[in-house]
């Protein structure tokens, strides 16, 4: 696991378990590359959706126990992409903390807010009708958003106010993650810090 350089907003973190395997690379002031093989090949189309929304640079590589099911590999994917998230922050000047936006994909509608707070939260009203979209299940898909929320150290509202297709309730989420998180880590150009306690945590 590689310790955060000052100033240049980029990490490196692997895991490696006895049903995954997961390495991640980001570099928030990318935003070129998104080279993603995870073996679940909705998921990595979510993913690539995230990380071209957000203006960051991504890559991943994960071998999992998806012969079992998708659940370990989708989960610790977004542990491992959570680390790496907060470490990349940690390098950076003073951020902008918060990112909200509501993000259409046709007629599904979803609001998503960050706050950079050190708090891993997650709070999910995301309904899905299908148990499967495409070779991801849809129970999965929380499980990501949790351990991504909880490793990277934010709090994470998803809420859809609008739908019908799941593969555009999913593609909405993970895109409007993307841009809430372009925003949230934007270099904040107010005086003062960012939480009037003086500090984040």
């Amino acid at each position: 696991m590689s310790k955060p350089t000052s100033g240049v907003r980029y990490a490196e973190v692997e895991r490696e378990s006895s049903e995954t395997r997961v390495r991640v690379v980001i570099d928030l002031d990318g935003g070129t590359r998104r080279d993603v093989a995870t073996g679940i090949g909705f998921l990595d189309h979510m993913l690539q959706l995230m990380a071209f929304h957000g203006q960051f640079d991504l890559g991943v590589s994960a071998e999992g126990d998806i012969y079992i099911d998708d659940h370990h590999t989708v989960e610790d994917i977004g542990i491992v992409l959570g680390q790496a998230f907060r470490q990349a922050v940690a390098a950076s000047e003073q951020i902008d903390r918060y990112g909200s936006n509501i993000t259409p994909m046709d007629e599904a509608l979803v609001l998503c807010s960050v706050d950079l707070s050190g708090r891993g939260l997650l709070y999910s009203e995301v309904p899905y009708s299908r148990e499967r979209i495409g070779d991801l299940s849809t129970e999965s898909i929380k499980e990501f958003f949790r351990a991504f929320a909880q490793h990277a150290g934010l709090t994470l509202h998803l809420r859809m106010l609008a739908g019908e297709n799941n593969h555009h309730i999913c593609e909405a989420s993970f895109k409007a993650l993307g841009l809430a998180l372009r925003d949230a880590t934007r270099k904040s150009e107010r005086r003062g810090g960012t939480s009037t306690k003086g500090m984040i945590d």
